[in-house]
Parts: structure tokens; sequence; C-alpha cells
């Protein structure tokens, strides 16, 4: 048997776990077996902008209103009908919350496949491909748990260190950062912290303020009670929580100093509908990583951005290990715990979850 955890799609708080037949794959098709899989904030935002970032595309489910939240993770080629994967890969990339998943492998080479499943044709590319282990520039075995929870926000943290230099818009008195404590906001300040003259600030809640400081990459860290204390007069806003209230706070602050601002994740997603439209300075906007994906590949060639990629991503993945306390659960009943913890914001922000079923 096979089991699948589904999230309500207009309730991501409402979960059920459904077991079915392992399916068989068709001519041309394989099964992957998910071995392992990372479960962070990352996945709650998944959930939340799900219709409208079509992340419920992905991996659809047979009743209307369910969904099935996409994860990362490791997988192998339990059956294959396509003539050049074998059975027993290894490949890394996007997969269900669940045991396994059939895929339609195409454009396959020694770096691994893309899918070509109808249904995903008109989906990010970013969210189509699956590494082959044995060749990937970023694997390492004793790393395989820091790749699961950090390596899709890492890519995400990334691209918008790279957008900022590359938009000149690091020349300012701050780049603020909102949950600072979040893995996607911790990696891209230890990105910015490499960059000289920046100025790195971190916005926390007040219980994990002392863990954000001790991190050693914020060369600031406030509380939301103290955005009126943010520095300098020119800044850039990268918004990792998604609160809206925090948000115009943040605005309120430098006003037409505010010379961008983004929105990347949804941490504090209760919050969202908080804070209005109209906002002093600039004009906040969706960071969508797979379109700079599309981008940088266009400028630099696939294999080219993987090995940039690869060579900022070793050195925090050790630095990430030396503080991640990874939780492992192996059950469906673990996954479901687990995942409705990050819904509620009950966990650890040192802590990391690796689910093996």
């Amino acid at each position: 048997m096979a089991v699948d955890l589904e999230i309500r799609r207009d309730d991501v708080r409402e979960t059920r776990l459904v077991d079915r037949a392992v399916p068989e794959p068709d001519e041309g098709q394989v099964l992957l077996r998910v071995e392992s899989f990372g479960l962070t904030s990352n996945n709650i935002t998944y959930a939340v902008f799900g219709d409208a970032m079509r992340y419920w595309d992905f991996f659809p489910v047979s009743e209307a209103g369910w969904g099935r939240v996409p994860v990362w993770g490791h997988a192998r080629v339990e059956r294959s009908r396509h003539p050049e994967v074998v059975e027993g890969a290894r490949v890394y990339g996007y997969l269900p919350a669940g045991t396994d998943v059939v895929l339609t492998p195409s454009r396959v080479t020694d770096r691994g496949f893309a899918d070509a499943s109808p249904h995903r044709a008109d989906l990010p590319a970013a969210y189509q491909t699956y590494r082959n282990v044995s060749t990937d520039p970023i694997h390492s075995p004793e790393l395989e748990a820091e790749q699961e929870l950090f390596f899709p926000l890492f890519i995400t943290s990334f691209l918008v260190d790279d957008f900022l230099a590359d938009e000149h818009l690091l020349d300012t008195d701050a780049v603020v950062l909102s949950s600072a404590s979040s893995k996607t906001a911790i990696i891209a300040a230890y990105l910015l912290s490499r960059r000289d003259a920046v100025h790195v600030v971190g916005l926390t809640s007040a219980g994990n303020r002392e863990f954000v400081t001790e991190l050693d990459i914020y060369d600031a860290v406030l509380d939301y009670s103290e955005t009126a204390d943010l520095p300098g007069q020119r800044a850039v806003y990268v918004d990792f929580s998604g609160s809206g209230e925090v948000r115009r706070d943040v605005h309120t602050r430098y006003a037409d100093g505010l010379i961008f601002s983004s929105v990347v994740g949804a941490t504090h997603w209760t919050e969202m509908s908080a804070g209005g439209e109209h906002l002093p300075g600039a004009r906040p906007t969706f960071f969508f990583a797979p379109d700079r994906v599309a981008k940088r590949t266009a400028d630099w060639g696939g294999p080219a951005l993987d090995r940039t990629v690869a060579d900022a991503w070793i050195p925090f993945a050790r630095w990430a290990s030396e503080w991640l306390q990874v939780a492992r659960v192996s059950t469906p009943e673990g996954l479901q715990a687990a995942y409705l913890d990050l819904v509620e914001g009950r966990t650890d922000p040192a802590g990391g979850t690796i689910v093996s079923i």
C-alpha cells in the first residue's frame, strides 16, 4: 500500500492520510519510491499559495478541494518502463508528501531528467528537474539532511541575493529581512553577510531574538515591536514573513527611502490580509524564484548555474550542520503531526524535520 498526506486547499489546517494502491507506471514512465524529504515552513508557503501559484497542480488528487503539498527530497527509481532510466537510481527533486509518485522522464542525461507528465507541461521548469545523486555537484552523503531541509530554500535565497546585487540594490543603509529565524531568511542573511559593506538587519519575534543573534550573520537584530528603531534612511525590505502588519510598519518607517520591497515567504501566513495595499515607499512585489532560475540559466547555462550554486552551497551546508537539530519521523501519523506543528508555529528555529515513511 501507499499513503499520501492531503491538505484541504481552502483550510491548510485540515489534513487527512489517504491509503491507496501503489500505481503501475505506463510505458515511458517511472515509479519513484520516496525515501526521505524535509519538512519546513517553505511547505506551508506552498500550501498557502497553492492555488495562486499552482503548487497544487504538480501532484493532483482525485477529490476536488484537496491537494498534496509538494516537498523536496530523495527518491529511488523502484520501477522503470523508460529505456534511459535504470531501476535503483537515486534522484533529488520535487515530490509529494507521501510514499511514491509516477513521473514521465524526458531530456534524460547523466545529470538526471525532467518530468514531462502532461499535467505539468505549463508549470515552472524549475520544479521539473530530478537530479541524479551520483553526478549532482551539490550532493554530499553526510549532508543529505541539510540538502533536504535547506537546499530548496537555499536556491531561493541564492537567487534573492543574486537579484539584489544584479539590480544594484545593496548600496543602502540596511537590507531588512523579516522572519529572521526562518531558514530562508537565515540563508539570505548568510549570503548577504559575505558581501562587502552590506548591513543586514533581522526582524524576529522576541522569543527567537537570542537564537538569531547567536547565528552571528546579522549586523543587527530587532523584534517586531522595534521597527521604529530600524537603522538608516534608505533600505531594502525582503519579507519572509508575509505579515501585512510588519510590512506596513517597515514601509511606514522608511517611506520613500524604501527603494525595494519583495515578498518571498509566508511564515506568518495568518497575518497576510493585514496592512492594506496603499503603502509608502516601493510597491511590494512577489519574488518568484523560477523566473530568476530561467534568467540565470539563459545567462550562464545550466551547468554553470549548478556549479555557481554548488560553490556557495557546500560552505553554507557545513556551517548550518554545526547548529541544526534534526528530528526524524517514520510514520504517516508523524508526518501529519509535524506538518500541523509547522502550520501552528510550534517549531524550534534551530530544528528541522526529516520524514522517511
